[in-house]
């Protein structure tokens, strides 16, 4: 769009670069950078327009842009070339995400390339490699309270060794994503170091404050998210003399983005890791970014202003690179964490579905799919050029924000509800094989989060233990259907390292000074490669497990109608224990493959005659894709298995 003035000052700070810098192709950039100005300038106007120094910011920010486009790799620039040709590219069903942590999967980068054969074996072809940038030793929060955010922890490697494993994943056709932490660093981060010594400039890139009357005023709003460790929101700083705001916990620094240099450098550190051969940047707590007194600190507009600046600047620079939000906020918010365009996803490409994981859990636990079903008609329809990440299990733990009103409208009492989720899957309710942890109780609410690899949030780790060879099989059975569901729902699937070969809690953690008092660390362990390597034994768990899997994913490769076209349909069915949806070949609808889940330790029958009226069983047999077994339709019922998931051709 031309606006005459953002494009007057577009054109008088262009004259003003370098010449050295002119001399580079800038055609391509030239394009993008007047297509997405107007938008850039707006934006960049609501947040900072009342500023004095807008003009020289707004210049920095553009000059920013031109120097990372500058240093951007040839081939980087044909892949955002091929890329935009091909828009929705990642929307096709061939991709497959995998998360791992770097040293507990493989020690460092090296030895993490040296199993990259495990990852091609599953057929896993995005990989989702957990901070790694460098951060102080036992106050790193997992890797998410950064000390310097262009470089990586010298534990798993250096740079290079970096280039090295991104070449290889090239080669190899698997897309790899990083974490960028966009609301907070480490308190031993060059900028807050500086801040301590008393630098006004640095200062200013936090929310420091010289008495309690604006940290309290915040607080009065402002939930904990860790109540149990990090209790309050503000730590006193002795060194500076001030109250600095720490959110999540007291050595990691909110940035300030009422300060447009944050917002650039950030910017900057973003493109930077573009750059560097990033296919995905994983844009981390996006939902604090804007801070106001008499909110939650949460979700607020000018937060969603700046994730729209970040990605039409990145868009200019290097479009090719997607965004995932990482914000585990409540379905009406997490939508819009895509952005507002009708069509163009002008914030994140992608978003977690956590909602979708917690209701697959809930399913587990109650054997029912009502708040399953509810739950998810409860979120609103995503734009066409986004989609999910769809998963079982992560390194954070499983939180139940899901709606109090679907809650109720399934037939429960929300706390109730809840109480017995968190009883569940800590094995406190009878009948419960679970082994999973309480995490992040919080004694005013009896809210409570919960711990646990899937394993043994699925009964398999307790049912080993005891020699239990049925429950062995019911565990096994609900791993991979829980499974099925994210692989055959919509989205990219992202599975979590360990998972595929039904790797137990790790109690390790318990040993290490500086992770004991965070039991997330129970599901985030150290890689067994001796079990993995019973994966190819047949008769083994692992392998029953494994190659389940692996078949559910190249079987998924194969089915168009899986590719993310907003092309699922949510189907009621009179029975509470199945859960029933439809994929369909977008946009000729000629291919429809009927999705169903029995999540019922009982064999369930599935009503056809209602279904036939909607246009399913029409032929005399159906195919299900995954298992290939045929199964008449000349009958009132198709009986769905225990625990068991049909991906039927119709």
């Amino acid at each position: 769009m031309y606006e005459q003035v953002s494009h007057s000052l577009l054109n008088e700070m262009l004259q003003s670069i370098k010449p050295g810098v002119r001399s580079v192709d800038l055609q391509h950039f030239y394009t993008r950078l007047g297509a997405n100005f107007f938008a850039i300038y707006s934006l960049f106007h609501v947040l900072y327009g009342e500023r004095d120094d807008f003009k020289e910011q707004m210049r920095r920010l553009v000059e920013t842009m031109v120097r990372q486009y500058v240093q951007r790799p040839a081939e980087l620039k044909t892949l955002d070339l091929e890329r935009e040709k091909d828009h929705t590219w990642f929307l096709h069903q061939k991709w497959v995400g995998m998360a791992l942590y770097c040293r507990e999967f493989g020690g460092d980068l090296a030895g993490l390339q040296s199993h990259l054969n495990f990852l091609q074996d599953l057929g896993v072809n995005m990989l989702h490699i957990m901070p790694i940038l460098d951060c102080p030793k036992g106050r790193s929060d997992g890797g998410y309270a950064v000390r310097d955010f262009r470089n990586i922890d010298t534990r798993i490697g250096s740079l290079d060794d970096l280039d090295e494993l991104i070449a290889n994943l090239r080669k190899r056709g698997i897309l790899l994503t990083l974490d960028v932490v966009v609301n907070h660093t480490s308190d031993e981060h060059e900028w807050a170091v500086k801040a301590r010594q008393g630098e006004q400039t640095y200062q200013d890139y936090y929310y420091v404050f010289d008495t309690r009357e604006t940290p309290d005023m915040f607080e009065e709003s402002m939930p904990e998210v860790f109540p149990e460790t990090a209790p309050g929101n503000f730590t006193w700083n002795e060194e500076m003399g001030k109250w600095v705001m720490t959110v999540f916990h007291n050595y990691q620094w909110d940035l300030n983005y009422r300060n447009p240099a944050v917002f650039i450098e950030m910017l900057d550190i973003i493109l930077f890791w573009a750059n560097r051969g990033a296919d995905i940047l994983r844009l981390d707590a996006v939902a604090f970014l804007w801070k106001e007194i008499g909110t939650t600190c949460q979700n607020e507009r000018k937060a969603h202003l700046i994730l729209q600046l970040m990605k039409d600047c990145c868009q200019v620079t290097a479009p090719g690179v997607l965004f995932i939000a990482e914000a585990i906020v409540a379905p009406v918010e997490i939508i819009k964490y895509f952005g507002e365009d009708a069509i163009n996803a002008k914030e994140c490409e992608i978003a977690y579905n956590a909602t979708f994981m917690a209701l697959l859990w809930e399913a587990v636990a109650t054997k029912k799919t009502t708040l399953l079903a509810r739950g998810l008609r409860s979120i609103p329809n995503k734009l066409e050029r986004a989609t999910w990440l769809n998963y079982v299990r992560c390194h954070d733990d499983i939180g139940w924000g899901f709606s109090d009103i679907d809650i109720q409208q399934a037939g429960y009492d929300p706390r109730q509800h809840r109480q017995f989720l968190v009883d569940y899957f800590t094995g406190a309710f009878e009948g419960s094989n679970a082994i999973g942890l309480a995490f992040a109780r919080n004694e005013k609410t009896g809210d409570a989060r919960i711990s646990g690899s899937t394993a043994s949030l699925t009964g398999l780790e307790y049912a080993l233990a005891n020699n239990l060879p049925d429950e062995v099989e019911s565990s096994i059975k609900t791993i991979l259907l829980l499974h099925s569901m994210i692989l055959a729902f919509g989205g990219i699937p992202l599975l979590y390292y360990g998972d595929a070969i039904g790797t137990p809690n790790d109690r390790s953690y318990m040993e290490d000074e500086h992770k004991f008092n965070d039991n997330r660390w129970i599901h985030r362990p150290r890689m067994d490669w001796d079990k993995a390597e019973r994966r190819n034994m047949p008769g083994t768990v692992e392998y029953q497990v494994f190659t389940a899997l692996k078949k559910m994913i190249a079987v998924r490769k194969e089915i168009k109608a899986f590719a993310d076209l907003d092309n699922r349909t949510l189907i009621d069915v009179d029975n509470p224990h199945l859960f029933v949806f439809s994929r369909f070949d977008y946009p000729s609808s000629q291919s429809k493959v009927l999705v169903v889940g029995n999540f019922a330790l009982t064999p369930q029958p599935l009503a056809l005659e209602p279904l036939r009226k909607m246009g399913f069983f029409t032929l005399e047999s159906v195919k299900d894709l995954y298992s290939g077994e045929q199964f008449s339709t000349r009958q009132d019922n198709l009986l769905i298995p225990a625990q068991t998931f049909y991906w039927l051709e119709t």
